[in-house]
């Protein structure tokens, strides 16, 4: 699963990793004839093959050729003579899969102060954040300054890097032994919590755990409804209230079900609110505070829910939720959206907080929990298959 999803973000990252390949390649060719070198002796061998060899290689399907080497077998008369030479197509195939899937890039740049601030510039377009892109470069440059390095590595510098600085927070949502475990999911308008409380849900039930859903954003009729289908998908009970209730008096019924049925876990949904609107913010204190009172220790996760596509807004997000109910976590969203990924590294290295997940489409199975080195590699270009 972990693997398919990894192919589905280096596409869906796809502009991303894109744009950031053509940043950096635009800043190869602008450096002078003297700086830039190719090493001939690098490339990839040249091979031939027949005809019919490449058309294997490319039209056939591993299963399909399976399926009809196994009827080739059965229908010869000299089993052993087919089996060699089927396994001696497959090694064909193979040799030339590995030689077409990726070149490396040859290309060498010399690591100077006019370089190092074309690197930082190429961050900073991917919204990485000036700070953060300060801060990569110069560790790169601590390697490299004055070497004349092949971009290949350069890339392998860049993945190492902004894998040291995902790694430390890359953290799943902590189970505690307390029961019930209250997680409210918050964020602003359209972010995603909905969508990702089905989702968690749905992953926490079939983990074995028991689970509860608070349906805590009572001003839209739609999520409702939603949270509604999704606790119905999943067989797991939801707590409702008329639209236009009060959101804390729904929150503390939540938690009194949960506490009397004693489920695992209840997520609690709330009104998606822009950070800016002070009033929304005191309404979403009052709901963390009357779960307090209910239970002692509550709420253990407050995850807020963040939309890639949102850029460094996201930043003024983080820090207003943060202030005003101390958030836990980091869930983001709608990666396959956003062309400049780079905005969860400068989230991570500014804030500290643990990313439990990233989400980079509509089903369940685009919701996982988040691997730094996959999303770097991702983000950068893969380049090392």
């Amino acid at each position: 699963m972990v693997t398919g999803f990894f192919k589905k973000l280096k596409n869906k990252l796809f502009n991303s990793s894109s744009k950031f390949t053509k940043n950096l390649d635009e800043a190869v060719k602008e450096v002078s004839e003297t700086e830039v070198e190719v090493d001939i002796e690098k490339k990839a061998p040249v091979e031939t093959f027949g005809k019919n060899e490449i058309k294997s290689k490319s039209t056939s399907d591993p299963k399909e050729s399976q399926v009809l080497n196994e009827d080739i077998i059965k229908k010869s008369r000299n089993t052993d003579k087919d089996s060699q030479k089927a396994a001696k197509a497959k090694s064909v195939v193979k040799k030339a899969l590995d030689l077409f899937r990726s070149k490396p890039d040859a290309r060498k740049i010399l690591f100077n102060d006019e370089f190092l601030e074309k690197l930082e510039d190429i961050l900073i377009s991917s919204d990485v954040g000036s700070k953060t892109a300060l801060k990569i470069s110069e560790k790169i440059s601590s390697k490299a300054y004055g070497k004349k390095i092949e971009v290949t590595q350069l890339k392998e510098y860049l993945i190492d890097e902004i894998t040291m600085i995902l790694e430390p927070i890359a953290k799943p949502i902590p189970i505690y032994k307390t029961v019930p475990q209250i997680l409210v999911v918050v964020g602003v308008n359209g972010s995603g919590k909905t969508t990702t409380i089905g989702k968690l849900a749905s992953k926490f039930k079939i983990a074995g755990k028991s689970v509860m859903i608070g349906a805590g954003d009572t001003f839209r009729a739609a999520a409702i409804e939603q949270l509604s289908v999704w606790a119905e998908r999943v067989d797991v009970p939801i707590v409702k209230a008329e639209q236009g209730s009060d959101p804390a008096s729904l929150a503390y019924k939540s938690v009194e079900k949960a506490i009397d049925e004693k489920v695992d876990l209840l997520f609690i949904d709330t009104a998606g609110r822009l950070q800016n609107k002070t009033d929304l913010m005191q309404e979403l204190v009052k709901i963390v505070t009357v779960i307090k009172k209910v239970k002692n220790g509550a709420p253990e996760n407050i995850i807020l829910v963040l939309d890639a596509t949102t850029g460094q807004n996201i930043i003024s997000q983080v820090e207003i939720f943060q202030q005003m109910v101390n958030i836990t976590g980091i869930i983001m969203t709608k990666l396959d959206g956003s062309a400049k990924g780079g905005i969860l590294i400068s989230v991570a290295d500014r804030f500290k907080l643990p990313i439990h997940a990233i989400g980079v489409g509509e089903t369940l199975d685009d919701l996982q929990p988040f691997d730094p080195e996959e999303f770097a590699t991702a983000l950068i270009g893969d380049f090392r298959e």
